[in-house]
């Protein structure tokens, strides 16, 4: 791998540039330095595009990252020993400060002539033993060419799983009241996931409450617990940590309700007697699925019920060539007959397993533009493979060539998705900002860092080597890794050193047998405190710590990025971290953070996230801060010092000056702002004037309880927001400002009063793809109209009709009476929901509701204390007679 050699160099330049005086003595040494990297970057390049290496060259290539690791190590320390000189120091300080510098370079000049020594003697090993001369078959596979960016493409349509779904809906949907189990069993790839998703989807609306978890190989009972029960919509304030105490509560918490739930990705017996344990059968038509590869277990689930075993089959030809062309064209217009007998060996190969069949594609789909010898390249590849025996080597194979097929800023950036759980769900700009402060994203020309490292991430999708997880209007905003993609991941670390592992005391000991240092650590859930036995030589090169488990944590000084989740302690003590002189990346999702008294020596920190503890006054003093988020702090006073920021999240306005107010206006180069307003905060003019000069602003939001007109104030607003979201800031009328956002796509409004009009203003806005609209007051006479060809973009509406501030009239009636759909509006809308109180409906449903021609989903909520039975009925009635001649069927669901 090049990059570490990439930045080194980079950081030579730097260092025969800005700091060449203090270099006296070693300067040629370093230039030498500086050539001989050179050549062996250009080597090592060569050598990403082979699959495999012989163990001569694998010796050279780790030996010369780890050389080039300690090569900036030694310069990071350098620079930091010499620092800055104080002119105004006396006379005993500027001469300590000479002894100091004097020492740093003889340190220096000992540990460069070292590091040249290696050079020279690596270069003459590549030169004794001939490694330039080697080669392999599978090198010209790789040379593809990098883009730059990436648009998103929707996931390929499912092909072949029609059938099944209604197959298993019949078994789930077939009246039987007590509790029912069935489960989907098949090899890694085949789709069990998708499929479940589907049935999920499809009749989850039926249920009381639902969820969909996953296990995987080495479970955190007491987290997947905690997390099912959240999901089913349990209290989530209990402190209870224990395995069995959960079960307890989940047991109480459905014991009166009607539950479906799918448990993906199961294992092995012991852990499904653990779950199970949780489900109780309350005689009322509960349904359970299960995923797994094992058939054993898949019975076991099902109490021995064969007849509630669902074999997933391959997809036959027909549908494997569907769902490769249309991965691999798109909807262009191709004629596929010239691809017909490669494309049916390549086919064959893949046997039938969607995620082979969309990997192989996505290789194809991913170059600028698809010749005749790619397809034998990868037929050649794929070798004589067995069709009807796709065994787990054959399946690793597959995915090997597309980890191969990665354009080499790709490979290493795949590589950092090895440090999150199996199964865990990965947020895309948490993954961008680590690359970042790794410096795994290259900086190009015009172009915004966070860009092109979210064109990164959005190319990993293109090729399918990630699955998206959410969506919001077309962009991808997380993502999984499916568990054979990750198992080859895991696998290309350990051979290019790049993380390691640590699942218990066992793995530690193996790092500490090994003779190459470690230099990213990734400690799972299940780990608990192995860290903490460990030695301070182990870990001390560690540049990247990710840990979910309940490790203390022994920090090097040369980290750069430290992410710590876990909500079962009660303190994550990082009161030493103010000497991580290098650290770049600090996000923090737990309870009862303990921070040192100052930050101001975290010099080179980007991102700070935390979910609780105090955060020092001083981190307006840190220079490169780019990322600042917190759970409801008070504004630090003096944050328009910090002028790079791009991203404010979480702080409230309560207790602030008027003067921090201001300094909002200041952050000119912040993209994100998420503020908290209380009731009492006096922030009309200021905050507006603050507002309105923020010109890069992207993402806005403000929170709290406020009838308050301010942001109908503004008259400048910041014109390229694609995001606003006054949450419970609640406006006599619709902002007139608002029709000016030509960029917006999201938006969430709580007004008193709306007419024809403003409704108008919105469904002019072209790119909008969400709106959740709160309304609180009707006239008595009055109609809310979507006129036609408003809301050309519109994908998902949420409108509220609530009483919660006691200022809708019983006047009015029926609310539902009073909006109306004309013909051709919405055209994109696939998702509507509405929330009324009882008390202002009487049966009436929207009108026109079928001139919503995309729409595939309705979710009525009803507020107030009765919860009435008898009214969920009726509504579930009165919308399907609604939707009856709706040529979509939306499914309803009424809660």
């Amino acid at each position: 791998m090049s990059e570490i050699v990439n930045n080194l160099l980079g950081k030579v330049a730097n260092l025969l540039g800005d700091e060449c005086q203090k270099l006296i003595g070693v300067e040629d040494h370093v230039r030498f330095l500086e050539d001989e990297l050179s050549t062996m970057k250009a080597f090592l390049e060569e050598l990403g595009l082979r699959d495999e290496l012989d163990p001569l060259t694998k010796n050279w290539r780790d030996r010369v990252r780890d050389m080039a690791y300690d090569m900036e190590d030694c310069i990071d320390d350098f620079l930091l020993d010499v620092g800055s000189t104080n002119d105004n120091a006396g006379f005993i300080a500027r001469t300590t400060e000479l002894v100091k510098t004097l020492w740093a370079r003889h340190q220096f000049t000992s540990q460069i002539q070292e590091l040249k020594d290696r050079a020279i003697e690596a270069n003459h090993r590549r030169k004794r033993y001939k490694l330039d001369d080697s080669s392999n078959s599978t090198s010209d596979l790789v040379a593809v060419d990098p883009r730059v960016s990436a648009l998103y493409k929707e996931a390929a349509s499912l092909v072949g799983i029609d059938g099944p779904r209604e197959e298993l809906v019949g078994w789930l949907a077939d009246g039987e009241q007590e509790l029912k189990v069935v489960s989907i069993v098949g090899f890694g790839g085949l789709g069990k996931t998708t499929l479940a998703k589907q049935v999920y989807d499809n009749i989850g609306q039926q249920f009381n409450c639902k969820a969909f978890v996953s296990v995987s190989q080495r479970p955190d009972m007491a987290g997947l617990l905690t997390g099912l029960k959240l999901k089913l919509g349990g209290n989530k304030t209990s402190g209870t940590h224990e395995v069995q105490d959960i079960i307890s509560e989940l047991r109480e918490h459905l014991i009166d309700k009607r539950y479906f739930v799918v448990v993906d990705d199961l294992w092995d017996r012991p852990t499904w007697d653990i779950i199970s344990g949780a489900f109780p059968d309350s005689g009322n038509g509960s349904r359970i699925i299960v995923t797994t590869r094992v058939e054993d277990v898949a019975r076991l689930a099902c109490h021995n019920r064969q007849q509630c075993v669902y074999k997933m089959k391959p997809l036959n030809d027909q549908d494997s060539k569907r769902l490769f062309f249309s991965r691999v064209f798109g909807h262009e217009d191709v004629n596929p007959s010239q691809y017909e007998e490669v494309s049916t060996e390549i086919l064959k190969r893949c046997g039938g397993l969607p995620l082979a069949v969309t990997t192989i594609a996505g290789i194809l789909a991913s170059r600028p533009g698809i010749l005749r010898q790619d397809w034998e390249s990868i037929r050649s590849y794929l070798g004589v493979q067995s069709a009807t025996d796709l065994t787990m080597k054959g399946m690793r194979h597959i995915l090997n060539l597309s980890y191969m097929h990665l354009p080499a800023h790709l490979r290493v950036c795949s590589l950092h998705l090895g440090m999150h759980p199996e199964d865990h769900e990965i947020m895309r700009d948490d993954l961008v900002r680590q690359w970042i402060a790794e410096r795994l994203v290259s900086s190009l020309p015009g172009l915004d860092l966070e860009d092109v490292g979210r064109s990164y991430f959005n190319e990993l999708i293109n090729r399918s080597f990630i699955q998206p997880e959410r969506t919001v209007a077309g962009d991808v905003v997380s993502c999984r890794v499916h568990d054979m993609i990750r198992d080859v991941i895991i696998s290309k670390c350990e051979k290019e050193n790049f993380m390691s592992v640590v699942y218990n005391s066992e793995d530690m000991a193996r790092l500490h047998k090994c003779k190459l240092k470690v230099r990213r650590l990734f400690l799972s859930s299940s780990s608990n405190d192995t860290v903490s036995r460990t030695t301070a030589t182990s870990l001390s090169k560690v540049r990247s710590i990710v840990s979910f488990g309940e490790s203390k944590y022994l920090l090097s000084r040369y980290l750069r990025v430290l992410f710590i989740e876990n909500w079962k302690i009660h303190t994550v003590d990082l009161s030493d971290i103010s000497g991580l002189f290098h650290l770049r990346y600090l996000k923090v999702k737990a309870k009862g953070i303990k921070l040192p008294s100052e930050l101001k020596g975290l010099v080179h920190l980007e991102t700070l996230e935390l979910t609780d503890g105090s955060i020092p006054s001083d981190v307006v003093q840190l220079p490169r801060l780019s990322h600042l988020a917190a759970a409801l702090h008070t504004l630090p006073s003096g944050i328009g010092n910090l002028k790079l920021l791009r991203t404010l999240n979480g702080f409230m306005l309560t207790r602030c000056s008027l003067e921090d107010i201001k300094g909002l206006g200041e952050l000119t180069n912040l993209r994100e702002l998420d503020i908290f307003i209380g009731r009492s905060v006096e922030i009309d003019g200021a905050l507006v004037s603050s507002i309105e000069k923020l010109s890069n602003l992207r993402h806005l939001k403000f929170r709290g309880w406020v009838n308050n007109d301010w942001p109908l104030s503004l008259s400048n607003p910041p014109l390229h927001i694609e995001t606003l979201r006054l949450d419970n800031i609640v406006t006599v009328r619709i902002p007139r400002w608002i029709g000016d956002l030509r960029y917006l796509r999201h938006l969430e409004l709580y007004v008193r009063k709306t007419s024809t009009d403003d409704i108008r203003l919105l469904g002019e806005l072209r790119f909008l793809v969400e709106l959740k609209f709160i309304l609180l007051h009707f006239a008595a006479n009055g109609v809310v109209i979507i006129s036609t060809g408003l809301f050309r973009a519109l994908e998902y509406l949420y409108s509220s009709f609530t009483d919660q501030y006691h200022e809708l009239h019983s006047a009015v009636g029926d609310v539902m009476a009073h909006l109306r759909f004309e013909v051709r509006t919405m055209p994109k809308l696939q998702r509507l929901e509405l929330k009324l109180y009882e008390e202002h409906w009487d049966g009436a449903t929207p009108v026109g509701m079928e001139h919503l021609l995309a729409l595939q989903q309705i979710e009525v909520i009803f507020g107030g204390h009765n919860h009435n039975i008898e009214v969920k009925r009726r509504a579930e009635t009165a919308f399907r007679d609604a939707l009856q001649a709706h040529p979509n069927h939306p499914s309803v669901r009424i809660r």
